[in-house]
């Protein structure tokens, strides 16, 4: 028998609930729970096979299933309930921004990050730096800031964890399906995928431009997985924070200077103001000044003030180790053609990367030449800013460490993507309406004292059920690969109870 090819047939969804497949193609629905009940009604056991995952859903969905639903009266109320929401919030015009700075509304502020935590089905991110990013996107759509973001598309993601038997930890990559999430190709006018370039020594590499929606808010991501590119180069894009460090210089130009190309030629957006997120995008300044001095005719100080004016970093890492710092011959590989096109000489251009000093030192920090350049400064807390600004005081010399210009913006989090959803709905109870597009006023929390003392309770009580459960279910898959009996992960598991568990049971089991 020979196969000659594969045909996918999807179901069709009925016009009656079309808008399901616009709005699971828009992560509005990752700190919208309700609309993801839909899916439970639909086909409860298929919503969990396919990982919470709406677009994997509605692709594996039976026809009679959706039928069915359509006929559903109380279904079809909480369908359009659900549309309603989503068509006025994606519609309005009253948000924070346009309020605030009515006279703005023209702006674009661009924002770069290695990596984006928006939802567990999308594995583009690995930690606390990621989870930033999405909350940063979600509020940013939340308020109505005018912001687009830039990262890179890794087709196998962060490594996966597995505890074995031995308590060992191993690490697995999974390639990433994009045609069950929802991240779209870039389209040019013709109708061609929009993929752009970006020159490294002797060639160049070739990114294809993806988009996901995060509410009112695009993040493009560049991908150099396609054919016009070779081996070595496809695999740039490939992993999180994988290789060593050469691949990981190549992310790197990749991200600030191949986002610079793709936000200002290609999408013809002029940002008012750039973010980098941590220094793994600090080479969009360079970008930057490069495109400056070719438009404007100017110095390469004159381009410098300028893009100073228009940047801001935000520093994450209070430790010398967690700042990429790249060997100097390999940036003198990927960057001799470039520094004479700004003007500098070699040694001016490394200085860029360096802190103050008569000898040139053996790395080139992501982090100072970030810090060098850009106009706003910041840490993340006012302890980190304070750590910061010592850990950094020798890029300033001539002023003391502690009033470096360094200073700091508490990490906040996305309220509705962290808030649990019986927790959500005693809010929509008791609080004013529309409280989530408010939560910034004091005035909209002055109601949560109404809340009964017993119904918070009750709700933190069903929380912990949940949690209880998902530690039984983990324990049990992972015993169960280690070869444990099924007595044995009974006897185990029977122990995880809500009446006598607690942390120092739950740190036996973990440690088993």
């Amino acid at each position: 028998m020979y196969i000659f090819n594969r045909i996918t047939v999807n179901p069709q969804l009925p016009k009656r609930i079309e808008k399901l497949g616009e709005i699971s193609n828009n992560l509005w629905w990752s700190w919208n729970t309700e609309f993801l009940r839909l899916f439970r009604k639909i086909d409860n056991d298929l919503w969990e096979r396919c990982g919470k995952n709406p677009v994997k859903f509605l692709r594996e969905v039976s026809q009679d299933k959706l039928e069915s639903a359509v006929k559903d009266i109380s279904f079809l109320k909480e369908y359009d309930k659900n549309v309603e929401n989503f068509k006025n919030y994606m519609d309005s015009k009253n948000t924070w921004f346009a309020n605030k700075y009515p006279d703005n509304k023209d702006d674009v502020i661009a924002y770069f990050s290695a990596e984006y935590g928006l939802d567990e089905t999308i594995p583009i991110y690995s930690g606390g730096l990621g989870i930033l990013s999405g909350d940063h996107l979600k509020s940013a759509s939340d308020l109505g800031i005018p912001l687009v973001a830039v990262g890179l598309l890794y087709k196998n993601g962060y490594f996966h964890q597995k505890i074995n038997g031995n308590g060992e930890q191993e690490t697995e990559y999974h390639d990433i399906d994009l045609y069950d999430l929802p991240i779209k190709p870039v389209k040019k006018v013709t109708g061609e995928d929009l993929i752009i370039y970006i020159k490294f020594p002797k060639r160049r590499v070739y990114l294809k431009v993806w988009q996901i929606r995060v509410g009112r808010i695009k993040l493009y991501l560049l991908d150099s997985d396609i054919e016009k590119n070779n081996p070595e180069d496809r695999d740039i894009t490939l992993r999180l924070y994988g290789g060593d460090q050469e691949m990981r210089i190549r992310q790197e130009i990749v991200l600030g200077m191949g986002g610079v190309n793709l936000l200002t030629r290609e999408l013809g957006l002029k940002p008012s103001v750039y973010h980098m997120n941590e220094g793994h995008s600090s080479f969009l300044t360079l970008e930057l000044i490069k495109n400056i001095i070719k438009e404007k005719q100017v110095s390469f100080d004159v381009a410098k003030d300028i893009v100073t004016s228009m940047t801001v970093f935000t520093t994450h890492t209070p430790v010398p180790a967690g700042n990429d710092i790249f060997p100097v011959d390999l940036v003198e590989k990927y960057f001799k053609d470039f520094w004479p096109r700004i003007g500098l000489s070699r040694e001016e251009f490394l200085r860029l990367g360096m802190k103050p000093s008569k000898e040139l030192q053996p790395g080139f920090n992501m982090g100072i030449l970030a810090l060098k350049i850009a106009g706003k400064k910041n840490g993340v807390s006012k302890l980190h800013g304070a750590v910061s600004r010592e850990l950094f005081g020798e890029v300033w010399p001539e002023i003391a460490a502690n009033e470096s210009p360094i200073d700091y913006v508490t990490n906040g989090i996305h309220t509705c993507s962290w808030l649990s959803p019986n927790l959500k709905e005693l809010y929509n109870k008791y609080l004013i309406p529309y409280w989530q597009d408010n939560i910034q006023y004091n005035y909209v929390w002055e109601k949560i004292k109404n809340i009964p003392d017993e119904k918070l309770w009750e709700a933190h009580q069903n929380r912990k059920e949940k949690l209880l459960k998902l530690v039984k279910d983990s324990t049990t898959e992972r015993l169960r690969r280690s070869g444990y009996k099924y007595e044995d992960i009974n006897q185990i598991v029977s122990r995880i109870k809500s009446k006598s568990f607690n942390y120092r049971v739950c740190k036996k089991i973990c440690n088993i």
